[in-house]
This record gives C-alpha cells, sequence and structure tokens, in this order.
C-alpha cells in the first residue's frame, strides 16, 4: 500500500474518532408561560434568544407547555430560562420534577417578570432571588454596575443609562452575588433604597441561577448591549 494512501487512512480515522467524541452542543429551554400579565416583548425575546443560540453554538427549545417540566423532558437542556412568566405557571409534580433538575446541577435563567411568578413556592423564590412588588412608569435611569468582571457585566459601562420598566422587590434574597444596582435618584418610584439589585447571580441547590431585571421593552431585544448581558448570562446558567 502507497504511503499517500497509508496517511489519508489514518487522517480519516483521526477524524472519525474526533467526530464521535464530539460534545453535542447544549440546548437551552426558554419558558413563556404567563398566568397573569402577559408582556408583548415575550413575543420578541424569544427569537431573539434563537437568534444567539444560532451566533453562539447552543440550541434552543421554546414553550408555554408546563407539561414540558418533567424529568426525562428536562435532562436534555442545560438551562432553563423563564422569559418573562407570570403567577402559578407549574404545578406541584412539574415543581418537584424542575427542583430535581437543578439539584442535578444544571441552570437557571429569569428575564424581568420570572420574579413575578411563582409566589407560593418558596423554593422558586430562592432559586430567582427576588419577589416582585411594583414598578412606576417606564422612564431612563442610571444602571451601576458593581460589577465588571462577570460574563454578563464586563463588557457594560460603570453607569449603564437605559429606558426600561424598574421593579420594586418586596423581597430580596441575602444570598445573591450582585451584579447591577439601581440609582433611585435617577429617576422617580424607587422604593427599595441604595440596595437595590436589577441582576445577580448565584449557586443554588446545586444548580447555578442568573436573574436580569431588565428586558421589558421590545427594544430590549435589538439592544446590543442587553443582548451580550442576556447572553452572558443564559452561558453561565449552561456551565463548563
Amino acid at each position: 500500500m502507497k504511503i499517500k494512501n497509508i496517511l489519508a487512512i489514518i487522517l480519516l480515522g483521526c477524524f472519525l474518532g474526533l467526530v464521535s467524541f464530539a460534545k453535542p452542543k447544549p440546548k437551552v429551554l426558554v419558558f413563556c408561560k404567563t398566568a397573569g400579565f402577559h408582556h408583548q416583548s415575550i413575543a420578541v425575546g424569544a427569537p431573539a434568544i434563537i437568534k444567539l443560540g444560532t451566533q453562539n453554538n447552543f440550541d434552543v427549545d421554546t414553550t408555554t407547555n408546563a407539561d414540558k417540566f418533567t424529568a426525562d423532558n428536562l435532562k436534555q437542556y442545560a438551562a432553563v430560562i423563564f422569559l418573562s412568566t407570570t403567577g402559578d405557571v407549574l404545578n406541584n409534580e412539574q415543581q418537584t420534577a424542575f427542583e430535581k433538575y437543578i439539584q442535578a446541577g444544571h441552570g437557571f435563567v429569569g428575564v424581568h417578570a420570572a420574579t413575578d411568578t411563582e409566589y407560593d413556592w418558596p423554593w422558586y423564590g430562592k432559586l430567582v432571588g427576588a419577589y416582585f412588588k411594583s414598578h412606576p412608569k417606564q422612564q431612563d435611569a442610571d444602571l451601576q454596575v458593581v460589577d465588571r468582571s462577570f460574563i454578563a457585566t464586563k463588557h457594560l459601562p460603570a453607569t449603564w443609562r437605559r429606558f426600561d420598566e424598574w421593579y420594586n422587590y418586596k423581597w430580596i434574597s441575602d444570598d445573591l452575588h450582585v451584579l447591577i444596582k439601581i440609582d433611585e435618584k435617577s429617576y422617580t418610584g424607587g422604593e427599595n433604597g441604595d440596595n437595590h439589585p436589577m441582576a445577580w447571580y448565584h449557586n443554588y441547590d446545586g444548580g447555578r441561577a442568573f436573574y436580569t431585571e431588565l428586558g421589558h421593552t421590545d427594544a430590549s431585544y435589538a439592544d446590543p448591549l442587553y443582548l451580550k448581558h442576556l447572553l452572558g448570562g443564559i452561558k453561565y446558567a449552561i456551565g463548563k
């Protein structure tokens, strides 16, 4: 056999070996069910996350169907994203399946109204990190990026002025690594004082959780700074 043919066979074997051991792309589930207020921005937010996946090598499924929350179905996802969910969106069996999913080391991303969700499920409250109380009218405000070393904030300016709907919280966990706070002196209607977080992450019950309050407006999902912020949170939730 000619040396050239032998080399070709060796190279082909190496290629097939690499293909066989190649890791599949991670996949995330975007959950958009609402049992309270329905945010119009879900309609642009879900396609924006799909596009982020296409551009950043992860697959995206979207659903409003809580029946997808079973152990067998959830195990295919590296992270689950609650995109402006509201109200009571999971029954007891579905809640148990999601708890076990996080406890198995998976990730969670909460966007905007994810803190307006599942008030009677304390485990979820601790996962997402806060519960919504109220909000003033939509307006410009100054966001103080207090940690610019994290993947979701390292691209942001120290002070980020933007227009959105700003939540007040009736409860905030003390087990959070805060990334962004809002300066209540820069707008009207803030009720959480100097410690008014807008984005954070933490390890929780075996898994990883990231939350950003930003994302009420349709325009958010065409804003490169916001999209990179959201992408960073998704990458953190997906993990290594």
